[in-house]
């Protein structure tokens, strides 16, 4: 396969399979498999970003120094970008953009329902969210292979729970879960537009890479450190902490282990 093709098919299968498989999460109303989700997906992050991208980026920069303050550079960034978002969405405590999970908990009655409105910023924001992720994508498979297909697993992993909650928020907001899944299946698709841009925008930036992998790996770590840890806390029990636990080590394992079974050719 050509590293166009991979790249196309790494956006269209990571997108919809994982609005699909959140799709069936969210209809079953398994909150506990989300919750599991959220600990491998962690996993699946902090290891590509540290054990696969981050490497990556130092080894193709000339100045490693540039390079770590890039990553520090996008770990602020990401921070502000989640701060617009969150004053522009949500003026009270207690919403779907302070609590990942908030809509697998969510009463779904009819005096929760806004019109659309919560629903329609969250999708604005995931599809956003998904344009960056396909930006990514490119640019790791433009580097390598290898790279690339261990980036797509951990986005994958991450955006499974992350559709899953914004399926039940658009259910929350009015919607049917026919429109909720096609609403979803819609926002995916800038995934692959992201991807396309950036393959045929980075052909003669190759200069560039260095820094977007620097970025990646900065939006990784963000993700998994900002967003979803925070939500572990909440279940602070002995059971639940193993739980997280083991599941975070395999997603860190899964990783490495894609990493160092799926060497490609470039």
């Amino acid at each position: 396969m050509t590293t166009f093709s991979w790249i196309i098919a790494a956006s269209l299968l990571g997108g919809s399979l994982s609005v699909l498989f959140a799709a069936m999460l969210t209809l079953n109303t398994r909150a506990s498999w989300v919750q599991m989700l959220i600990s491998y997906a962690i996993g699946a992050l902090l290891g590509a970003a540290f054990l696969n991208t981050l490497p990556e980026a130092l080894e193709l920069s000339k100045n490693p120094g540039q390079m770590t303050a890039t990553v520090l550079f996008g770990i602020l960034l990401f921070f502000i970008l989640e701060k617009l978002v969150l004053w522009r969405h949500c003026h009270v405590e207690e919403c779907e953009a302070h609590d990942p999970l908030y809509g697998v908990v969510a009463n779904t009655s009819a005096n929760n329902h806004d019109s659309g409105r919560s629903g329609m910023m969250v999708m604005l924001g995931d599809t956003f969210h998904n344009f960056v992720d396909g930006i990514l994508i490119a640019a790791t498979f433009m580097v390598d292979v290898q790279l690339g297909i261990v980036t797509s697993i951990a986005i994958i992993a991450h955006e499974i729970p992350q559709e899953a909650g914004n399926f039940l928020i658009l259910l929350n907001s009015g919607y049917t879960r026919k429109q909720a899944l096609l609403f979803n299946l819609l926002s995916s698709f800038a995934t692959l537009i992201g991807a396309m841009m950036a393959y045929f925008m980075l052909q003669d930036m190759s200069h560039l890479m260095p820094s977007l992998l620097g970025l990646a790996a900065a939006s990784m770590i963000y993700v998994a450190m900002a967003d979803l840890i925070p939500g572990l806390h909440k279940r602070p029990e002995i059971g639940a902490t193993v739980q997280q636990v083991t599941l975070i080590m395999l997603g860190i394992s899964s990783i490495w282990l894609a990493g160092s079974f799926s060497s490609y050719p470039t």
